[in-house]
């Protein structure tokens, strides 16, 4: 398959549909595409410990267990303007999370995984390991709305976390199964 073209048939502040034409062999087709800018998720690791977030989702209404992150962008405009240089906004974006979410100043960060949607949705988590941190002097500095408690759990309470459900992104469920198993 190969693109030949691609144009924008609705924006909006976060999300976009984009029709492809794309070429399959000898004929022509038109793909309908969401997509949403990057996020990224942060496996903050002290010892045997990784970082959590606590805090209720409207999504699943209930209190969801996560891995800290959050958006590379703020608009779609900002992300087709910068998204040739990727990488390193989400640098930007994992030290500005760290610090906003868990009060601490990353160190040491590694690319762990990107993960995709595939198909007619694109909004991928670019998942990032930080092994080295400071503290922040002050405390979690969070968006209007934001109530995020952060708990330090060893791999056994985290493969409690996700048998019972409370970890509610599946995604990071998968990259974080992955990430332990690896050990």
């Amino acid at each position: 398959m190969k693109i030949i073209k691609e144009e924008i048939a609705f924006q909006w502040k976060i999300i976009e549909v984009i029709q492809q034409t794309v070429k399959l062999w000898t004929h022509e087709r038109v793909w309908e595409i969401a997509r949403r800018s990057p996020w990224v998720r942060l496996i903050v690791c002290e010892g045997d410990k990784i970082l959590l977030t606590k805090e209720y989702r409207s999504e699943v209404d209930t209190v969801d267990y996560r891995l800290p992150g959050g958006k590379v962008f703020d608009t779609l405009i900002e992300y087709n303007k910068n998204k040739s240089d990727i990488e390193n906004h989400a640098l930007i974006a994992v030290q500005r999370e760290c610090e906003e979410e868990t009060w601490l100043i990353p160190q040491e960060i590694s690319l762990y995984h990107i993960s995709k949607v595939w198909a007619t949705i694109e909004r991928d988590l670019y998942y990032y390991v930080i092994t080295k941190f400071t503290h922040h002097e002050k405390w979690q500095q969070l968006e209007l709305g934001e109530e995020i408690e952060v708990e330090w759990k060893d791999n056994k309470e985290i493969l409690d976390i996700i048998k019972a459900w409370e970890m509610h992104e599946d995604r990071s469920v998968g990259v974080l199964m992955r990430y332990l198993l690896r050990k």
